[in-house]
C-alpha cells in the first residue's frame, strides 16, 4: 500500500491518510457586526470541497484567539460562542466525509491589523476596521508598519489565557486537533526569535526566556485540551538570517521541549519573521528542516513547502523524512488532489457516494 495513504494515529485520533491541508487564510469573514470573525458560506464550501476530495486532515486557517490577534479584520476568530456555532456546521461536514477537523489558534502580534493580500496587505488603521498591534518589543515588522505596543507581563499572561479559552471553544466547535501557531513572524514566533525579541525581563534574552511564553501557551492549552486528542505546534524552523535570528539548531532543541510539554506533532515551516530576507524557494524547499527534526528527535513532524506531485509526497513519507505532508497552494488549485494521488499511487481514499461515477 502507498505510504501516503496509510492511516496515522496520534493519541486516540486516527487520521485516514497523510495528505493534509495546512492553514490557508481566506480573509473572508465579516470585519464588524454580530458575525465578526465567524465562518460563513465561503468557508463551508471551501473546506467542504477539500474534505469531499479525500484530504485526511484539514487545519482550518489561522483563527484569532482575540479580536486584536487576527492578521486582518477579515480573519476568523474563536473568542465567542457565536463563532463556535458557525464552526460546528463545518466540523460536522468534515467528519461526515471521514476528514479529521483541526484548527490553528493564532495571535498575529506585530503583523496584525493588515489588509487582505489581494488589496496589497498593508497595515490598516481604525478607519478601516484596524487596531494597534502588540508585540514582545516595540519593533515594527518592516518599513511602513506601525511600532507595536510592547506587551507587559500582565498582558502576556492575558494572551496565554486567551489561547486556553480559544482551545475550550475549539473543542466545543467539534475540532479533534488543535494547532498552536508559533510560526511566520506572528506573536509566538516574535518571542522565540532574538531578531524581534529585545526584552530584558524573564521573557527575553536567553533561549530559556525567549521560549517561556510559547511553553506557557502550550501548557495552558494542553491543560484544557483532552488527553485523548492531539495538540500540534507550527514553527518557522529558521528566520533565514545569517545572525541574530532563530535557527534550525534552535528548532531541534525546542522540539524536545515541546514534546516534554505535551505537543504531539511539529508542523515545520520557515520564515516570515524578518522582512527582506532571501529564501531559496523551490519544490520541497522546507522538507529538510522537517526531516532533521524527525531524525534528531522523537517528535513526529509534518512537512510543507511546494509539495505538488503525488510521487514527491509519497517519497517524503516513505523515506521517513516526515510523517505527513501538508499541501497548501496545490489544494487551493485542486480540491481533489488526494483522490487523484491515490489513483496514481494505488492508494485508497474516501470518495463520496455522490461521486461514485468518478472512481
Amino acid at each position: 500500500m502507498s505510504a501516503l495513504f496509510e492511516p496515522y494515529v496520534l493519541r486516540e485520533v486516527t487520521i485516514p491518510n497523510r495528505v493534509w491541508m495546512p492553514p490557508m487564510c481566506q480573509y473572508s469573514a465579516a470585519p464588524e457586526g454580530p458575525d465578526t470573525g465567524a465562518p460563513n458560506d465561503w468557508h463551508f464550501a471551501h473546506y467542504g470541497a477539500r474534505a469531499a476530495g479525500g484530504t485526511g486532515l484539514i487545519v482550518v486557517e489561522a483563527t484569532g484567539v482575540s479580536p486584536e490577534g487576527r492578521i486582518s479584520p477579515w480573519d476568523l476568530g474563536i473568542w465567542n460562542d457565536r463563532q463556535v456555532e458557525a464552526f460546528l456546521r463545518i466540523t460536522r461536514f468534515l467528519v461526515s466525509q471521514g476528514t479529521v477537523p483541526a484548527i490553528q489558534l493564532a495571535h498575529a502580534g506585530r503583523k496584525a491589523s493588515t489588509d487582505r493580500p489581494w488589496k496589497g496587505g498593508a497595515p490598516v488603521g481604525p478607519d478601516s476596521y484596524g487596531w494597534q498591534p502588540v508585540a514582545p518589543s516595540a519593533i515594527p515588522f518592516a518599513d511602513g508598519h506601525p511600532v507595536p505596543t510592547e506587551l507587559t507581563v500582565e498582558g502576556i499572561q492575558e494572551v496565554v489565557g486567551q489561547f486556553a479559552d480559544a482551545a475550550r471553544r475549539a473543542l466545543a466547535a467539534g475540532f479533534e486537533i488543535a494547532e498552536i501557531h508559533g510560526a511566520h513572524g506572528y506573536l509566538i514566533n516574535e518571542f522565540l526569535s532574538p531578531h524581534s525579541n529585545h526584552r530584558t525581563d524573564e521573557y527575553g534574552g536567553s533561549y530559556e526566556n525567549r521560549t517561556r511564553f510559547a511553553l506557557q501557551v502550550v501548557d495552558a492549552v494542553r491543560a484544557v485540551w483532552p488527553q485523548d486528542k492531539p495538540l500540534f505546534f507550527r514553527i518557522s524552523a529558521t528566520d533565514w538570517l545569517e545572525k541574530d535570528g532563530w535557527t534550525a539548531d534552535d528548532t531541534v532543541r525546542f522540539a524536545a521541549d515541546l514534546k516534554a510539554h505535551g505537543i504531539d506533532l511539529l508542523d515545520v515551516s520557515t520564515g516570515g519573521n524578518a522582512s527582506g530576507v532571501h529564501i531559496p524557494v523551490g519544490p520541497g524547499y522546507q522538507v529538510p528542516f522537517a526531516a532533521r527534526v524527525k531524525a534528531e528527535t522523537s517528535l513526529p513532524v509534518a512537512a510543507v513547502g511546494l509539495i505538488t506531485e503525488a510521487e514527491q509526497a509519497e517519497k517524503i513519507v516513505a523515506n521517513d523524512e516526515a510523517d505527513a505532508v501538508l499541501l497548501g497552494r496545490e489544494l487551493l488549485r485542486n480540491p481533489s488532489w488526494a483522490r487523484h494521488a491515490a489513483r496514481e499511487l494505488g492508494g485508497d481514499v474516501h470518495v463520496p457516494d455522490q461521486y461514485h461515477r468518478s472512481v
